[in-house]
């Protein structure tokens, strides 16, 4: 791969001082170097190529950082951060990650905030261009002139981006909102406002109905938004601009990517695919926990919906990060609403759906249902309506700052009347899943998706994937209120929540196996953890003197700390003393889920040491 030009780009002088000619060039080379990097590495692949003329003529035409760019979501800023002195990120392969997927003010000057959710750029925008205005009237030397907001690829959906169009409308002065729009979201677009776009593209902008100048907005149309020399005259144009404008630039997403790479199922244009592409060496791995027991549940929901009207999957986009494949989606039909980028509305909708008496499944991230904290805690929560939450990809991962499930447990687990579920084993996500969408159950319940850990230890035959725990008759709001005791034992009792499950099994079996000083610790699987089972941790004081728990999730404010607190305040004068092992309060970013681990302690040694200090 010859990339001359891109190599020398260390700034966005650099970009200024190219001519016509090599402005072409150098899109080819930026393109090229984006499809071999994903082949290689992976990544949002298809959203920055669509955007790479785009990126270019801004740097060509805007002075960065006194112009500032805020990329919504910012997965498209890839090119960009070529543009900024991170070329070597993307071309050699020793420094493959070491930037990360989105913007990041740790890494340059160029980048404004860290983001990884979806439709905040506009309403980041108005903050910067209200503050250069609010300063500019005192007469002070302006650190801000141009501000510029890059939203789309499915991201102009979010209700806080309509949120943000509505507030720049009345501020007025410079703001410059770029559209990206390149005919798709993460899946296939969703709702009414895309048929609206759809012919203000078939009018070339001059459709009457028109998303932006309804709020008040100056608007332009550009229809090729894959030519660099088009992209520089359009910017040219709105520069130093007085008031807000919309640029609705059309795209293509994808565009570079070549025949081999469609043979893997990844192709320009409107193509699930694009959003992200994985490491062609990743070809033919097993999927992972998320697409596996995601697959496994949409199965399962799909054999009841001839007879069960009321029985509706909801994803807030990322359908096929989480096992809800194209097949499911086409077979499901009414049965299945993609939502778009849109997670409080998700929540709410399905709130609607219970309350009428149906029975809805919202499956998304946990780190996207932090977006929904209001909707589970006041329309769902505070109204009792029987919804089933889905939250895949919780707890502690290698995933960047903007995409950590760790804050799950704390999150949900302190919102009254949310009943949060913790399976441990395919069969038991798949009766807890059972049970929550049934008539049996009359109130909302979050279950927490099964991790890798689960995953791994039942493909290593170390865990029974049909292991089940037979619900309780005594709590028909909480069939799995108790602690399932799997190992009874004396001295010690392990609680390992959720996916840190294997690894009490695995220190209890350590304890047992020391010739020296054997410890026969009780093995506790809580199943749950937004109630305590103060039966069963009554019952451990008679024979018990340690309570240790284990969860990969943040400490503080989570489950552990609660069973710590019951034995201070509710059984002061038992004598038992406890350990509490979780993440800290901390954000992290892509580092690997062994270090984590060795981190915060949550190793068989780590924890067996513990143990074993306190005993002695």
């Amino acid at each position: 791969m010859t990339c001359d030009i891109l190599a020398t780009l260390h700034s966005p002088a650099d970009v200024k001082r190219l001519d016509d000619r090599q402005l072409d060039e150098c899109c080819a080379q930026i393109r090229e170097t984006l499809v071999e990097f994903g082949k290689r590495a992976g990544g949002h692949i298809g959203s920055n190529l669509g955007l790479v003329e785009t990126s270019v003529a801004l740097h060509v035409v805007f002075d960065s950082p006194l112009d500032k760019i805020v990329f919504d979501v910012s997965h498209q800023s890839y090119v960009h951060k070529m543009l900024t002195g991170r070329a070597e990120a993307f071309l050699n392969a020793e420094l493959f990650g070491s930037v990360t997927g989105f913007t990041n003010p740790a890494e340059s000057e160029h980048d404004h905030f860290v983001l990884g959710h979806t439709g905040t750029s506009i309403s980041l925008a108005c903050g910067l261009a209200k503050e250069r205005d609010m300063v500019a009237a005192t007469g002070a030397a302006p650190q801000t002139r141009n501000v510029i907001a890059v939203i789309g690829d499915g991201a102009l959906s979010s209700a806080i981006a309509f949120e943000g169009l509505n507030n720049a409308a009345e501020q007025g002065g410079n703001l410059i909102i770029i559209v990206n729009d390149n005919e798709m979201s993460i899946a296939e677009n969703h709702g009414g406002m895309y048929a609206t776009l759809a012919e203000m593209r078939a009018s070339h902008g001059r459709s009457d109905r028109n998303l932006f100048t309804v709020f008040g907005l100056d608007y332009r149309y550009v229809e090729h938004g894959n030519d660099v020399h088009t992209m520089i005259e359009a910017l040219r144009e709105v520069k130093d601009i007085d008031h807000p404008v919309v640029l609705h630039v059309h795209t293509t997403k994808g565009l570079g990517l070549d025949a081999e790479n469609a043979r893997h199922g990844v192709r320009a244009g409107r193509c699930e695919e694009n959003h992200w592409q994985n490491p062609l060496a990743q070809e033919g791995t097993p999927l992972g926990a998320r697409k596996y027991y995601g697959a496994l549940a949409m199965d399962a929901l799909a054999a009841r919906f001839e007879h069960e009207p009321g029985l509706i999957v909801i994803s807030p986009a990322t359908p096929g990060s989480n096992g809800i494949t194209h097949a499911f989606r086409a077979q499901a039909g009414p049965h299945y609403v993609d939502t778009g980028i849109t997670e409080e509305h998700a929540v709410a909708f399905a709130s609607g759906i219970a309350k009428a008496g149906g029975r809805p499944v919202v499956a998304t991230s946990a780190t996207f249902f932090q977006r929904t904290f209001d909707q589970v805690q006041q329309e769902v929560a505070l109204n009792g309506t029987p919804v089933t939450l889905l939250s895949f990809g919780a707890g502690l991962s290698d995933a960047d700052n903007t995409h950590s499930g760790a804050f799950d447990v704390p999150f949900f687990g302190n919102i009254p009347g949310l009943l949060c579920l913790a399976p441990t084993s395919r069969q038991m996500f798949l009766d807890m899943l059972a049970w929550s969408t049934s008539e049996r159950n009359s109130h909302p319940v979050l279950i927490r998706v099964p991790g890798n850990q689960i995953l791994g230890g039942e493909r290593a035959g170390t865990l029974d994937p049909n292991a089940t725990v037979e619900p309780q008759a005594t709590d028909a709001n909480n069939p799995w209120c108790g602690y399932h005791v799997a190992e009874a034992g004396d001295t010690v009792a392990v609680l390992g929540l959720g996916n840190a499950y294997p690894l009490a099994r695995d220190v209890v079996h350590a304890l047992a196996s020391d010739d020296t000083d054997p410890v026969h610790a009780t093995l506790i699987d809580p199943l749950q953890f937004s109630t305590l089972d103060e039966t069963t941790l009554r019952a451990l004081a008679s024979d018990h003197t340690l309570v240790v728990t284990l969860e990969d999730a943040q400490l503080e404010g989570g489950w552990g700390e609660k069973i710590t607190a019951f034995y201070a305040n509710m059984m002061p004068g038992s004598g038992m003393r406890t350990l509490n092992f979780g993440a800290d309060k901390a954000f992290t970013d892509r580092t690997p889920l062994a270090t984590l681990n060795s981190r915060y302690g949550l190793t068989c040694e780590a924890v067996t040491a513990r143990i074993r200090s306190v005993l002695r």
